[in-house]
C-alpha cells in the first residue's frame, strides 16, 4: 500500500505540523511497498489530486508508470517551434516569446521544472502578473501541451480571466486636430520642410483612413489606386477598402518616400522599429501642441466615432477598421451610435410623460409636495 503526502520545504510555514498536512504547495511523496519493492520517491507534482490518481494508477497495474515529462523549457521550444512551421505573424510569436520569458521566470521563483507542476492555483498566481490581454495565449500554449500529451491536464482551461479597466475611447476634438496640425508647421523651422510633410501626412493619413499605426507605418504608393486605399491588416488579415479625401491624396503624392518607396518607412529596419520610431514622433508632437493624453490609436478612435455620428452603422465600421467581428467594434463604439442615441432619448421622453413631477415642472408649477399633488 502506497502513501502521499507533503515533504514541506524549509521555507513552509507548516513544516512543523509534518505529513499531517497537506494544503499547502509543497511537492508531493510517495512512500510504501509496490510490488514487493519498498519505494519513497518525490511524485514530481505539487497538485493533491494528480497526486492520488498517479497512485491508484500504478497500484492498478502494480507497477511504477514512468512518464516522460516535459520542462517548462522543453515545452516552450516545442511550441514556438511549432508556431514559427505554422508562419505565425512576427507581432504574435513577440508576444510568445514575451510569456515564455515571464513563465520561466515565475517557475524559478517559485522552483518549478516541469510543465505539469503549474497547477490552477499557481496559474491564478502567474496571470495576476501577465496582464489580461496574455490569458488568451496562456491558455492556447497550454491547450497544445495537453493535445500533445507533454501534461496529463489542462489547468488553464478553466482559468478565469481578471477583471480589467478597458481603455476608454476617446477622440481627438476639432480643436485638439486644429492643434496638432498647427504644431506640425513649427517642425519646418528646425527639422525641415520634409520631415514637416511627412508628420503631416502621416497625421492625416491615421486620421482619415482609420489605420493602425503599423499598417500606416509600412503603407506602399501601389496601395492606393484611384483615391482608394487597399490593404490587408497587419493584425487581423482583414481585407480594408477605403476611398481617402482628395487632400490627403494630394499629400500623399508630393509626400517625400523612404530609400525603398514606402511612405514613412525606410525598409532598413524591422516594422516593429519604424512603428516605434512614429510613436516617439507622435509623442513629441502631441507635447508641441500641448494635447494631453495624445496617442495614435486616437486617430483611428476619431476616424470612427465621426463615422458613427455621420449616420454609418456599426457593421459598416467594422468593415472600415478591418476588424474580424462586429462584435469587437461594438465593445468599443456602441456608445457612440447616434441612430441608438436618439431611441433611448425618446424612451426617455416617453418615460417622463408618465412622471408627475415632469409634468408639473412643464407646467411651471411646482408639481409634488411631500408625495401629493399641488393644485
Amino acid at each position: 500500500m502506497l502513501t502521499i503526502y507533503r515533504r514541506h520545504r524549509k521555507a513552509c510555514s507548516r513544516r512543523a505540523d509534518g505529513r499531517a498536512y497537506r494544503r499547502c504547495q509543497c511537492p508531493v511523496w510517495v512512500d510504501g511497498l509496490l510490488g514487493g519493492k519498498e519505494i519513497r520517491q518525490s511524485l514530481r507534482l505539487r497538485d493533491w489530486q494528480k497526486a492520488q490518481a498517479r497512485i491508484r494508477e500504478w497500484e492498478a497495474k502494480d507497477r511504477i508508470e514512468q512518464d516522460v515529462r516535459a520542462t517548462v523549457a522543453e515545452a516552450w521550444n516545442r511550441f514556438l517551434a511549432d508556431a514559427e512551421a505554422r508562419k505565425l505573424r512576427a507581432g504574435t510569436l513577440g508576444k510568445y516569446k514575451s510569456l515564455r520569458r515571464q513563465m520561466e521566470s515565475f517557475a524559478v521563483n517559485q522552483r518549478i521544472k516541469f510543465l505539469d507542476e503549474f497547477s490552477l492555483d499557481t496559474l491564478g498566481d502567474f496571470r495576476a502578473g501577465i496582464g489580461g490581454a496574455a490569458l488568451n495565449r496562456l491558455r492556447a500554449f497550454f491547450r497544445v501541451a495537453f493535445e500533445r500529451r507533454w501534461i496529463p491536464d489542462n489547468p488553464a482551461r478553466v482559468l478565469r480571466p481578471a477583471k480589467i479597466q478597458r481603455r476608454q475611447t476617446m477622440p481627438f476634438s476639432a480643436e485638439e486636430m486644429g492643434k496638432i496640425l498647427g504644431a506640425v508647421e513649427g517642425y519646418a523651422q528646425y527639422a525641415g520642410r520634409d520631415y514637416a510633410h511627412r508628420l503631416r501626412s502621416f497625421v492625416l493619413l491615421l486620421r482619415y483612413s482609420g489605420m493602425r499605426i503599423g499598417d500606416a507605418a509600412q503603407l506602399k504608393p501601389n496601395r492606393i489606386v484611384n483615391g482608394r486605399l487597399f490593404l490587408y491588416t497587419q493584425k487581423t488579415g482583414q481585407p480594408v477598402n477605403i476611398l481617402l479625401p482628395g487632400f490627403l491624396g494630394r499629400e500623399l503624392v508630393t509626400c517625400p518616400r523612404g530609400a525603398n518607396g514606402h511612405f514613412f518607412w525606410s525598409g532598413a529596419s524591422t516594422v516593429k522599429t519604424a512603428v516605434s520610431l512614429w510613436q516617439r514622433r507622435l509623442a513629441s508632437l502631441f507635447r508641441r501642441a500641448e494635447v494631453k493624453g495624445g496617442h495614435a490609436h486616437r486617430f483611428r478612435d476619431t476616424f470612427a466615432v465621426e463615422f458613427l455620428m455621420a449616420g454609418g452603422t456599426m457593421e459598416q465600421l467594422s468593415v472600415l477598421l478591418g476588424h474580424s467581428s462586429t462584435r469587437i467594434t461594438e465593445r468599443h463604439y456602441a456608445p457612440w451610435v447616434e441612430a441608438r442615441q436618439q431611441q433611448l432619448d425618446s424612451f426617455l421622453k416617453r418615460t417622463w410623460a408618465r412622471d408627475p413631477l415632469a409634468l408639473a415642472a412643464a407646467r411651471g408649477t411646482r408639481g409634488v409636495h411631500g408625495g401629493k399633488h399641488v393644485n
